[in-house]
């Protein structure tokens, strides 16, 4: 249950920033130590626009974050969890490896660890007894695309953000998230 008092964490991302570098990619691996071909924040690529007027866009794509995830109501031991601030993080000890979250999530965002069987994902760099520091892919973006904060607190730099640029979800109509992006 979520806690009322306590902030609730959301991301920008500014594509027209965001330059496909992939350091967010990197400062994810290297802060979680992921093993070869696992990442929790990857930058997709997707043509846009008509030929000839056809270019490559980055899409950076970590967890949604969802309000109401998918992934938790699917897994059968309570092992994803949303936490007082809105952080949707994994119990690693309770991860039975199921998968259902995995089937669950819209966004293809969880991630199955080989050597463990734990299903894994972004959560914001949250670690117990440390939410609300920035994820490392907004300090290690070089082109300053993403920007971090409460997204309960109207005065907040996000909040400002979102409404000056009109940022919106992924897809809108398919789950509420908290990664906003300006298109």
């Amino acid at each position: 249950m979520e806690d009322s008092s306590r902030p609730h964490w959301g991301m920008v991302i500014d594509l027209a920033k965001c330059v496909g570098c992939d350091s967010c990619t990197v400062a994810c691996k290297a802060e979680n130590r992921t093993p070869p071909g696992i990442t929790y924040n990857v930058v997709l690529e997707r043509e846009t626009g008509a030929y000839p007027n056809v270019r490559l866009e980055a899409l950076p794509r970590p967890c949604m974050q969802c309000e109401n995830p998918p992934c938790v109501s699917v897994c059968p031991v309570q092992a994803t969890y949303k936490g007082d601030d809105g952080i949707v993080v994994i119990d690693a000890d309770r991860c039975i490896g199921c998968k259902y979250c995995m089937a669950a999530c819209p966004y293809g965002a969880r991630i199955q660890i080989k050597k463990t069987g734990v299903i894994e994902k972004c959560r914001f760099c949250w670690y117990e007894g440390e939410p609300g520091n920035p994820p490392r892919c907004v300090g290690t973006c070089i082109s300053g695309a993403r920007l971090f904060g409460d997204l309960d607190d109207p005065q907040s730099e996000i909040c400002q953000e979102i409404a000056r640029t009109n940022a919106q979800p992924l897809a809108g109509d398919l789950t509420t998230a908290k990664i906003y992006y300006v298109r």
